[in-house]
């Protein structure tokens, strides 16, 4: 069997690197030969609506996944006609717009913040006075890691906002005020077997991930959590890893965006859990029975953004694991990550400190 991934980052690339022992293959369709999937397997190269290099990688494989959410559906689409591709489009398609995201979320009964669709000045200082202040307006599309975003807080904050973001589709969104960020990620089968991981805290510093702890140890959000992506997963009929990201606010839930992927939030897995969160994806595509979710202990996750650390002291950190994706330093740029793995809750979070006070803040 042979697996077609688009998009050969780093999660393309631990996808691949899972499905070894498998004895699968791959073969990946990117921009850029020098992609991290290029040191598993090969790689088409050509724009991600080029159909040329699309029908190339159709010809190599025999299923077809991929690894971001901003894949243009038409792509998938002319790839899904000749091909298996998972997870469906249509959950792509929704996902690539937080309008079409937080109807969806509306239907199935799972909170989000308040929100308008903004498309001109006016329609912006209408939303502002309905939503109030602060608030905050994002790009409908291609927005991730922070970008295409703005904190508005006060009246003179609402013109720059509009000349920064303005000419593209908007949504603005009501302020949440929330005592912590956690996500959960859970695996849907093509047979309809379904599991889910415990639900994870996250810490971002300028709309980047850069910590995650697992596992949250909350029975009720756990519940709560573990619902809203069912009915997502099943809305959809979906097939692979999804993440679904939320707010806790006043002790309860609120959705912010789901990703039909494997996610950064789930680096943790690959060491803290008993079947990664990349095998998984695989087992559900394929069709095969889904591996153990359960952590096998306490488990923190810290993303390496811009610059790399020294590596050698990250790895005299007992129990550090090291993750070097081989990307080029760039400002805010994902390049590795960290992971330990701990007895108790304690005895992790003094590993985590010592592991963030040696990675480039």
């Amino acid at each position: 069997m042979k697996i077609g991934i688009i998009g050969a980052g780093q999660l393309g690339q631990m996808l691949a690197l899972s499905g070894i022992p498998y004895a699968l293959r791959f073969h990946f369709l990117d921009s850029s030969a020098e992609a991290p999937g290029a040191r598993v397997a090969p790689i088409v190269v050509g724009a991600f609506d080029d159909i040329q290099a699309l029908r190339r990688l159709a010809r190599e494989v025999d299923l077809v996944t991929y690894e971001f959410e901003n894949v243009p559906v038409a792509a998938l689409h002319e790839m899904a006609a000749t091909r298996p591709c998972f997870p469906p489009v249509d959950a792509l398609r929704v996902s690539q717009d937080r309008i079409l995201e937080k109807e969806l979320f509306g239907r199935l009964g799972i909170p989000t913040p308040p929100y308008r669709a903004v498309d001109s000045l006016t329609d912006l200082e209408a939303a502002v006075a309905a939503l109030g202040l602060p608030c905050v307006l994002k790009t409908r599309r291609l927005g991730y890691d922070g970008r295409g975003q703005r904190v508005l807080r006060r009246k003179a904050d609402v013109g720059p906002a509009w000349e920064a973001l303005g000419g593209v589709p908007l949504i603005l969104e009501g302020f949440v005020r929330f005592e912590r960020e956690v996500s959960i990620i859970g695996a849907r089968s093509t047979r309809g077997e379904m599991r889910a991981y415990p639900i994870v805290t996250n810490t971002h510093r300028e709309g980047i991930l850069r910590v995650t702890t697992a596992p949250t140890r909350d029975t009720r959000l756990q519940r709560a959590a573990e619902a809203h992506l069912r009915r997502v997963a099943e809305h959809f009929e979906y097939a692979g890893v999804l993440t679904i990201e939320f707010f806790v606010q006043d002790g309860r839930l609120v959705a912010n965006e789901m990703a039909p992927r494997v996610h950064n939030s789930g680096h943790w897995t690959i060491e803290g859990a008993v079947t990664s969160q990349f095998e998984n994806h695989l087992r559900a595509i394929l069709g095969l029975p889904l591996g153990d979710t359960r952590p096998v202990g306490h488990a923190a996750m810290v993303n390496y953004i811009g610059t790399m650390p020294d590596r050698d002291r990250i790895m005299a950190v007992p129990g550090a694991h090291h993750h070097d994706y081989g990307k080029a330093p760039r400002a805010g740029r994902k390049l590795g990550h960290c992971t330990v793995v701990a007895p108790t809750a304690a005895a992790r979070d003094e590993l985590l400190k010592r592991i963030v006070r040696r990675v480039p803040r």
